[in-house]
């Protein structure tokens, strides 16, 4: 037997991402966006509302990035969604984060959140708090890279956020091969 929720913002797994911005004094910002992931091939949609200072930002840049937060760094991350940017204007440094500017994009990477997806601005609609990204650029460092040159999740140890329950999970168990597993199925 089932049991009903009704209509509410719950989705598994729900990606903890940690949106980078520059201010209009060139230091780096940082946020915390559980509602969001890729809605097209080059776009990453986040919901983001009008009143934060991350939302000012990227509106004045025109840019963003999108880290993965991770196990290692989950407190920083969560500080990042407990603090305003508008109350706090240091909480990126008092998080503990350091920023490089990213090469592609007018805003910065969190040098300990090893993967990001840098973007500019498509769109921002915020009657639906709806914010569009172009990617332009996935980087990663070199310690979350398997064997093949690719990002390991099981070295990244990225978090998602359990809305139910309202804890931070830790992925990275490989359970099977996509694409090929169900082929036995056929």
């Amino acid at each position: 037997m089932r049991k009903n929720f009704g209509a509410k913002a719950m989705c598994y797994p729900m990606p903890v991402f940690i949106i980078g911005t520059y201010n209009e004094d060139g230091t780096p910002n940082a946020m915390n966006a559980a509602w969001g992931g890729i809605s097209e091939e080059q776009e990453i949609s986040i919901c983001v509302s009008a009143d934060h200072k991350t939302t000012e930002n990227i509106l004045a840049r025109k840019a963003f990035t999108v880290s993965m937060a991770t196990a290692k760094y989950m407190k920083a991350c969560d500080y990042v969604g407990i603090v305003s940017g508008t109350k706090e204007p240091d909480k990126f440094a008092k998080a503990g984060f350091h920023a490089t500017k990213s090469e592609f994009v007018d805003a910065p990477l969190i040098d300990e959140l090893p993967m990001a997806v840098e973007c500019k601005l498509i769109s921002y609609d915020p009657e639906s708090c709806r914010l569009v990204g172009k990617i332009v650029n996935v980087s990663a460092d070199e310690s979350v890279l398997g064997e093949n040159g690719k990002v390991d999740a099981q070295k990244l140890q990225p978090i998602t956020y359990d809305p139910m329950n309202h804890h931070y999970l830790v992925l990275g168990e490989k359970v099977g091969q996509a694409f090929h597993d169900g082929l036995t199925l056929k």
